[in-house]
């Protein structure tokens, strides 16, 4: 896919979140090379009057001053020192960030500001950063989660045709670990009929666990206008017998119902338990206690 790249400065870093477990977002990068069918963006990108279809992800705004942006907005009198979400809407470890650099510099300015963030990605390009992380994660509470919805070689490559393969973003969830920093296996989403049998969801997890993954956490598909006519429209070229199933279960209503949905959670619960998923960092890395941590802050 030919991709166009369009080095735009911005104005803003840090947007702030509401209903969400963390209070900002950072995104270096809009618009994913990941073309993932499933990917909830898409609905953004409709409601914004851009392409949420296939033309989703051939153009690639590249924040280039996004860095500088963000050390001084973490500068300001007012910040509040809220933890900070990178990757909520574009992954942060797409292969424009092997040129850019620009999720590097960020992690460099929120260690310097001593403030927590989590990052959620699907690319192993974060090997490259783990001294970056691991000197964050000794100023600040620092969590990676790697998407790994499926293992599944025939569903990952039809419904996450531009990502690395999961097995390589578990090897460097692996190398974080044995770093000291805290990583762990985000199953999302999985997918009704694709990627929802017991057999494929203790696989995952049996997966993470040999890679040493700090925690396992599950959620399911949903369809809001953007996504959901671009994920059925996959849908029904590559499995054209579960159409009918989807239809029915997403009738009306963007998220699937409660009782199809819950015991899939409850699944996933259960066999992070069966199967030891904690937290087995050989040397975890942690901040110091809050008045150490005051005292490495910039005067």
């Amino acid at each position: 896919m030919r991709v166009e790249y369009r080095e735009e400065p911005c104005k803003v870093a840090l947007n702030r979140v509401t209903g969400m477990p963390f209070g900002w977002s950072l995104n270096p990068y809009m618009g994913c090379v990941h073309r993932c069918t499933f990917c909830y963006v898409r609905a953004y990108e409709q409601r914004a009057d851009r392409p949420a279809d296939d033309r989703y992800g051939r153009s690639i705004r590249v924040k280039v001053n996004v860095a500088e942006v963000l050390r001084r907005e973490l500068a300001r009198a007012s910040w509040d020192g809220g933890g900070v979400a990178i990757g909520a809407a574009t992954d942060p470890y797409q292969p424009a960030e092997g040129r850019y650099r620009l999720t590097r510099a960020c992690i460099e300015a929120l260690a310097e500001a001593s403030t927590a963030f989590s990052i959620i990605t699907r690319g192993p390009l974060i090997m490259r950063d783990v001294d970056v992380l691991a000197h964050a994660a000794s100023r600040a509470e620092v969590s990676v989660t790697f998407s790994v919805p499926k293992i599944d070689e025939r569903v990952w490559r039809t419904t996450e045709p531009g990502t690395a393969p999961p097995r390589q973003r578990l090897r460097a969830l692996e190398t974080l670990v044995k770093a000291g920093i805290r990583a762990s296996v985000g199953m999302a989403p999985i997918l009704p009929g694709l990627s929802d049998n017991p057999k494929q969801l203790a696989a995952v997890v049996r997966a993470a666990r040999d890679a040493g993954a700090c925690g396992v956490w599950a959620n399911l598909l949903y369809l809001k206008p953007g996504t959901r006519e671009h994920f059925l429209s996959c849908l029904s070229r590559d499995w054209p017998e579960l159409l009918p199933e989807y239809e029915r279960l997403f009738a009306g209503r963007a998220y699937l119902p409660h009782a199809e949905a819950v015991p899939v959670r409850d699944a996933v619960r259960a066999l992070a338990r069966e199967h030891g998923i904690r937290d087995r960092r050989p040397e975890p890395l942690r901040p110091p206690a809050r008045d150490e941590q005051l005292s490495l802050l910039p005067a």
